[in-house]
């Protein structure tokens, strides 16, 4: 059968470089074909129609014509730029480290619509945080915490490394298959997750007993019955320190925007 010349899908707008003089290229996450590269032509122009739907982050629905090396984008309609989420700079760069990691994960061109549902999700509840903050400090009442942007991303990671191959293990010791206990146990991202405490001894760092708690209600948990928990600052630092460690584990370096979301983290907590 004759392949399409061109065909129609949603995307979410990952990662763009510069092509020449007037070109990007893009990285899109679709629900069917996953991750692709395609030129979006002209689209630095100022006069360029294309361009403001286009923009990292948006979800889109598009039009791509099949080229000899790289797709092309031939037409572009925003869906939804999530309007809020760019207004405030935590929210922003949260939505930033949500699509590294995807990037980073995911192959090209296969399919994972359940990473695109999570990710099209996650953009909308930050979207809807960010509106909520705009709100609360327009009628200057008492600002939120991050805490719930940070379990956002802790339960992003978990499902993230989950679909793609890499479930953190943390029912049972990584190392020696027993169940674990509500104990203080250990964790190592060799292993992929959780010890007993023999094993802890041997191979990891501690975990404490509400901390393997929490990554377990984020695991198990769809995310609008996740409690609304209020985290001391180390407990958000171990359950992030455990999940990071999995995640450099696997990708075998540090993502960019864990510098920046750090600093933005010690910058809130010194504010408050």
């Amino acid at each position: 059968m004759r392949q399409q010349r061109s065909y129609s899908t949603e995307a979410i707008i990952l990662k763009h470089s510069d092509l020449g003089e007037a070109d990007r290229v893009l990285t899109l996450l679709t629900p069917y074909k996953g991750k692709l590269h395609a030129i979006a032509k002209g689209t630095r122009r100022v006069i360029s129609k294309k361009a403001g739907h286009l923009e990292l982050l948006y979800h889109s629905q598009l039009q791509i014509a099949h080229g000899r090396n790289l797709e092309i984008i031939t037409q572009a309609q925003g869906i939804d730029s999530f309007h809020h989420l760019r207004n405030e700079l935590w929210h922003m760069t949260c939505g930033f480290y949500l699509a590294e990691l995807v990037e980073r994960f995911i192959e090209d061109e296969t399919q994972h619509l359940d990473v695109y549902t999570l990710l099209l999700a996650a953009l909308h509840i930050l979207d809807e945080d960010a509106g909520e903050l705009a709100r609360l400090r327009a009628t200057d009442q008492p600002l939120p915490t991050h805490d719930r942007t940070q379990l956002l991303m802790r339960y992003f990671e978990i499902h993230l490394l989950t679909s793609v191959g890499y479930e953190p293990v943390l029912r049972n010791c990584a190392h020696c298959n027993t169940e674990l206990q509500p104990v203080e146990n250990g964790f190592t991202p060799a292993l992929g997750g959780a010890l007993c405490p023999n094993c802890r001894s041997l191979w990891g760092q501690s975990l404490s007993m509400n901390a393997l708690k929490i990554l377990r209600i984020l695991h198990r948990t769809q995310w609008p019955q996740v409690p609304h928990f209020q985290l001391t600052a180390s407990l958000h630092a171990e359950i992030e320190a455990a999940m990071h460690g999995l995640i450099r584990y696997h990708l075998e370096r540090d993502l960019k925007s864990w510098s920046f979301l750090e600093m933005l983290t010690t910058k809130s907590a010194g504010q408050g």
